[in-house]
């Protein structure tokens, strides 16, 4: 299976730059991956494709201002880090620009000092490990200091950071949104509560792997990223519950799919509470274990993502609806629109 397989052309004017000003007025292209029927709505219509008894599985992890613009006291040069995840203490792997300078023991300044770093160790591609020294409670410095890390292909500013968090998001985190959950308000998820849909949260910390492409040609060489999830005792009664009855397990975005998929091969097929880190590369012949259906955004061509998403649906009507929706103007990527795929 070559890389080139999930290839598609799309137009530079098809990338969302900013979020539309009502979360739910989206667009929402409905697939059925068993007739290969689609359906053009509007993102709340979600409720008419969920059943009394489902489960709507989402992450509620949440996204740290995690972007940090210093400098290094000695020679006043610039220096950025991105936070990717906290290792142990006030320890935390970063990505640093420009790394090159930045070697074991090189300090840095934010905020006139009010937050600075040593660099501990040096990792590959940019990667190093630093020791943060302030006063205080870390996240309430980063909220104060740090910015929203933008996916690359978004050039416009953010205005309201908190557009870049789902209305659930609680469990801080995350390097990247789970941009599948940002159409939901909480008056369309009271909605769909009250039809008797049970909203069920699990936690996957998103890493930056999220946008990396895939570099092999081979499909089966390339290396997935690791993220931390967990699955309360509560939320896996329940899944186990809807199961049992027969109903579906609907996923919000492919981390909640990573997540149940995840467990469910780790359970053999069986739905438990756990936490760890996940690397599951899921693509073309992959044996579903939990998941019934789910909503996704449009992702990037070549992407581990849309390999998942074919993985549901078979990769010739995935590449068959994206190219429908550039043909109808949809919004893609992580301020765009969506897909639901049944």
């Amino acid at each position: 299976m070559n890389t080139a397989d999930f290839d598609f052309h799309l137009p530079e004017e098809l990338i969302a730059q900013t979020p539309l000003e009502k979360r739910d007025a989206s667009r929402l292209l409905i697939v059925n991956h068993k007739t290969g029927q689609m359906e053009d709505t509007h993102f709340d219509a979600i409720i008419d494709q969920l059943h009394p008894g489902d489960a709507l599985v989402m992450n509620d992890t949440r996204v740290l201002p995690a972007r940090l613009h210093g400098e290094k006291p000695k020679t006043g040069g610039h220096v950025e880090l991105l936070l990717l995840k906290n290792t142990e203490g006030d320890d935390w792997e970063v990505l640093a620009k420009p790394a090159k300078r930045l070697k074991v023991g090189a300090q840095i300044s934010f905020g006139d000092g009010r937050l600075t770093a040593t660099i501990l160790e040096e990792l590959e591609h940019g990667g190093r490990i630093v020791r943060f020294h302030y006063q205080g409670i870390f996240l309430e410095v980063l909220e104060s200091l740090g910015e929203m890390p933008l996916p690359p292909y978004i050039h416009e500013k953010l205005k309201d950071r908190e557009r870049y968090q789902t209305v659930y998001a609680k469990e801080n985190g995350s390097a990247a949104a789970p941009t599948a959950g940002l159409h939901f308000t909480k008056e369309l998820l009271a909605k769909i509560e009250a039809k008797g849909v049970k909203l069920v949260y699990l936690t996957l910390h998103v890493g930056l792997g999220t946008f990396r492409p895939v570099s092999v040609d081979n499909v089966d060489e390339h290396e997935m990223h690791s993220e931390f999830y967990t699955l309360s005792e509560g939320a896996a009664e329940t899944l186990r519950q809807v199961k049992a009855s027969g109903k579906r397990v609907i996923a919000v975005g492919t981390t909640s799919i990573r997540t149940l998929e995840t467990i469910g091969s780790k359970f053999n097929g069986e739905i438990e509470a756990d936490s760890g880190w996940t690397n599951i590369f899921i693509k073309p012949g992959y044996d579903w274990k939990v998941v019934d259906a789910f909503s996704t955004n449009f992702h990037l061509p070549k992407s581990t993502l849309v390999m998942l998403v074919s993985a549901f649906a078979g990769r010739e009507l995935v590449l068959s609806a994206y190219q429908h929706a550039i043909d109808e103007k949809y919004r893609f990527f992580s301020f765009g629109d969506a897909m639901f795929i049944k």
